[in-house]
């Protein structure tokens, strides 16, 4: 999904020689900031008449153009041709995990805070190991099942704390479900991606991948809605459109690629947990969402979980 933040389940490698760590590491934060802050700016944009397709084929629309050279640029560094079966992979790809689960996010936020969304994306770590362990056959450990039941207690206290503040059951339920299910697609797409992106290259995937999510958006808004509807927006969902297509979609994904280039996957990985506390206090701060004992609680334990569980990868 074009916003994601968390810590990927993979080896630590070092980083290139004098390749600039303290660009690195900037870049690794500010582009965790960057994707914590779309939840937050998809609730605001909700405050007023636009609905998650058309919203979605705003932010994907305008980034567009941007992935599209992104995915040019990497093509003609790269030394392999793309044939036939790398296009149809990379739709795959832009299909699952930037198209639906994007998607369903958006739905979802329709109905919880956007603390809470944060924090079930989070768990797309812990999706991956438990469909790998199913459907491929990897043994989980005791301490990975420690770190399961850590992460998914911690998310029935920030649902709990949901509920507590007075969010209708059925509707805060139906979000959590929507959200989950976009953290399930990204889990699916990360556990197809390993062959793609090592003949092809990571920023390359992502930068045509995402650009087929992007088609695939605005093929869905103008299947559901007629066009007008696009051009006849208050201007705050312009702005905020624009907004994140830039800081929370384009900028996010060239700058972890970079701070990936410095340091290496495993540290910058790290740079995720930062994602569901940004979240939680950027909904205090935009959003006056309540911050309570629980939910607090609940995202100490899905942090602890998922960085255990991404020591022991």
């Amino acid at each position: 999904m074009a916003g994601r933040g968390a810590v990927a389940l993979e080896p630590f490698p070092k980083a290139h020689a004098g390749s600039g760590r303290g660009v690195g590491l900037f870049y690794a934060l500010l582009g965790a900031i960057g994707f914590s802050f779309k939840a937050i700016l998809v609730k605001l944009a909700y405050q007023y008449p636009v609905d998650a397709e058309t919203l979605l084929a705003l932010r994907m629309g305008l980034s567009l153009p941007f992935f599209i050279a992104m995915g040019v640029l990497a093509d003609r560094r790269a030394s392999h041709r793309l044939d036939g079966r790398d296009w149809l992979g990379m739709a795959a790809l832009g299909f699952l995990g930037y198209y639906l689960a994007s998607y369903l996010d958006f739905l979802g936020l329709r109905h919880i805070t956007a603390a809470l969304e944060r924090l079930i994306l989070f768990l797309y770590p812990t999706l991956v190991i438990v469909l790998s362990a199913l459907f491929l056959g990897k043994p989980v450990g005791r301490r990975v099942v420690g770190a399961l039941t850590l992460c998914y207690l911690g998310i029935a206290l920030a649902v709990g704390h949901d509920l507590h503040v007075g969010g209708d059951p059925g509707q805060v339920l139906l979000g959590c479900a929507l959200v989950f299910g976009s953290a399930l697609a990204y889990a699916l797409y990360l556990m197809g991606n390993g062959e793609v992106v090592g003949r092809l290259g990571s920023l390359r995937v992502t930068a045509f991948a995402t650009t087929f999510a992007c088609l695939f958006c605005i093929g869905q808004f103008l299947a559901l809605r007629p066009p007008a509807v696009l051009f006849a927006l208050p201007w705050q969902v312009y702005a905020l459109g624009l907004v994140m297509a830039l800081f929370s979609t384009v900028g996010p994904v060239w700058m972890v690629s970079e701070a990936i280039r410095r340091l290496g996957a495993g540290p910058v990985s790290l740079t995720g947990t930062l994602g569901p506390v940004v979240t939680i206090f950027l909904g205090w701060l935009l959003l006056d969402e309540a911050i309570g004992p629980w939910q607090v609680a609940g995202a100490a334990l899905v942090i602890v979980g998922v960085l255990v569980m991404a020591r022991r990868a």
